[in-house]
């Protein structure tokens, strides 16, 4: 019987060396590696059944007690039989992927086996079916516990199943002398170099997960190095030049042959191959960044027809591009282009999946520590309008002069006064506060002003009924009243106007503060609100602490606007969304109406 074992170790080193090929190819290794869904359950059913129709073509025909030469069968004598290792492929198929692939890839090489004849046709077909059942439901049961399907299980495996077969050939095959003298020959052979076998397969299948483990480690180990070197360009914004110095990076220390970052609306930086026409400052040129900023989704392009580059001489050929998230909200995307399609391999996939999701918490991260700096700038800016000298010196004086002329008077604005320190020290610290606080802090500070410079100045309140309780970042309409009385009427002999309009538009609330004041040169209108502008009597830093709040408190939903002409007045609009929950309900008409 021991004749038998070397040509069934020739039989199993084939079903080796292809499964060592078939390891290596990439949709293989991420079949094996995964959780199967139907799509990956059908692939390995088809892998492993065509291991066996291979061990079927590929057996060892037996005569009676004649072992025949190694040929390709086609067919079998109806007295002969056949020695293989189609066991083998299918108790692993059944083992990795459960009942269904171990009863399907069965099935199909059972089914096969017993297209070839022979006396043992039927039994071999059955005992393939029933292995390949018996091997997914113990596999099954071995996962449920928690223990992992090791190389001595699945040859335990292997070779008990192999003896199910050859009792199977004992009780079914006919006549019995045949299967008696035929379990004798191949028998013991069989069982141990199917066990063999199985052993050396599952080798080659652990050590695909192993190197998944260490591919995953050496990836997650850059992702983090890259995360580390780019965090401080982070911190500094999401802007051209340090999306640049990120790019540097991120070329630097991957396969990659050129890295772009966009926002939403342009090119942000480009380093790397290509970029002659993928220029910083313009428009995204390929319509896989469309794709991607629309759909919020990775997409891979393995050619160039899938990038999409409107530039034909291109020499990109594939790319990966991710989107780059805050608060669920796309704001732009990294992608990573490579001039051979083969560079893109599951490795540089996993690395830029793992860097679109730190850079995405990054910049979120950003933006909250941005948030919290520009509040507590608010906050100090308002302190700052508190003690300053000519402010706070100024009131005093007048409350002081009026204690002695109008006592009710000067009692009234010290409490005015003390409301306007009270609603600025309070609104530093929420990021949210009702329109009525925010209007009695005008009221406030309008009281002392007016108070100083009685009829210099008329404020007509023209606020829609039930907003009082609407939330709204603070500081925002005080700063708007101050920057006109302020700047706008210097020096005027004719009566300030200031107009105040807050209404409801379109599920937006509209805060609307126009004056007939000096108006604005064209040159530091387009400024305005983009940058801190200094001036004599400030920072200029109000309407960019306001228009930069609400860019990052809003999510872009938000916006303010400059409106103003030389010698004929300026309005500011701001405009954000309007959250019917945080209102409630009254009748407030009237309120804040008069001068």
């Amino acid at each position: 019987m021991f004749h038998l074992a070397p040509f069934l170790l020739e039989k199993v080193g084939i079903i080796f060396m292809a499964a060592y090929i078939l390891s290596q190819m990439r949709p293989i290794r991420q079949i094996v590696q995964h959780e199967h869904n139907r799509r990956e359950k059908v692939m390995l059913t088809i892998l492993f059944g065509s291991f066996g129709i291979i061990s079927n073509y590929t057996g060892i025909e037996i005569d009676h007690n004649y072992v025949a030469p190694s040929e390709w069968l086609l067919k079998l004598d109806r007295e002969s039989a056949l020695a293989n290792t189609r066991v083998m492929g299918i108790a692993i198929g059944g083992l990795l992927g459960g009942p269904m692939v171990g009863f399907g890839a069965g099935v199909m090489a059972g089914v096969h086996r017993f297209s070839l004849g022979g006396f043992t046709a039927l039994s071999c077909g059955i005992s393939t079916i029933f292995a390949g059942i018996a091997a997914g439901y113990l596999g099954k049961v071995r996962k449920r516990k928690g223990k992992k399907i090791t190389a001595s299980f699945a040859a335990v495996t292997g070779m008990t199943l192999e003896t199910v077969q050859m009792l199977i050939i004992l009780i079914a095959a006919k006549p019995f002398s045949l299967a008696l003298n035929l379990v004798q020959i191949i028998g013991l052979p069989m069982i141990l170099v199917n066990g063999l076998g199985t052993l050396l397969f599952m080798f080659i299948f652990q050590s695909i997960l192993k190197e998944n483990v260490r591919t995953q480690a050496s990836s997650t180990n850059l992702a983090f190095k890259i995360a580390d070197l780019t965090l401080p360009f982070f911190r500094e914004g999401f802007h051209s030049q340090s999306c640049k110095e990120i790019a540097k990076i991120i070329l630097k220390l991957t396969a990659a042959d050129a890295v772009s970052i966009t926002d939403t609306h342009q090119v942000l930086a480009h380093v790397g191959v290509a970029s002659e026409h993928h220029i910083t400052g313009s428009k995204p040129v390929t319509g896989l960044t469309e794709k991607v900023l629309t759909y919020g989704k990775i997409i891979v392009a393995n050619n160039k027809a899938e990038i999409h580059c409107s530039e034909p001489g291109c020499p990109l050929e594939a790319a990966i591009v991710l989107p780059l998230m805050i608060k669920n909200e796309v704001v732009g995307t990294l992608k990573m282009y490579y001039t051979d399609p083969d560079k893109l391999d599951q490795l540089q996939q996993e690395l830029a999946e793992g860097l679109a999701k730190l850079f995405s918490e990054q910049l979120e991260l950003s933006e909250a520590y941005r948030q919290t700096k520009l509040l507590k700038d608010a906050e100090i800016k308002a302190l700052q309008a508190q003690i300053h000298p000519h402010f706070l010196f100024n009131s005093l004086n007048t409350i002081s002069s009026l204690c002695r002329t109008n006592p009710d008077k000067a009692r009234k604005l010290l409490l005015q006064l003390s409301s306007f320190f009270r609603s600025n020290l309070q609104g530093a610290r929420q990021t949210h506060v009702s329109l009525e606080k925010e209007l009695e802090n005008v009221n406030a500070y309008l009281s002392i002003v007016q108070t100083r410079f009685p009829g210099k100045y008329s404020v007509d309140f023209q606020i829609e009924p039930h907003l009082e309780n609407t939330l709204l970042p603070p500081f925002i309409l005080q700063p708007l009243v101050e920057n006109a009385i302020n700047y706008a009427f210097p020096k005027s002999k004719d009566k300030g106007e200031i107009t105040i309009r807050i209404f409801l538009k379109r599920q937006q609330l509209q805060i609307i503060v126009s004056d007939n004041g000096k108006g604005i040169e064209k040159d530091q209108l387009k400024q305005l609100g983009t940058k801190i502008i200094p001036s004599k009597k400030g920072s200029g830093s109000a309407l960019y602490n306001i228009n930069q709040r609400l860019k990052g408190l809003y999510s872009g939903q938000a916006s303010l606007s400059i409106d103003s002409k030389e010698n004929d007045g300026t309005t500011i609009t701001i405009s954000m969304p309007f959250d019917s929950k945080g209102v409630i309900q009254g009748n407030v008409e009237g309120l804040y109406s008069g001068r």
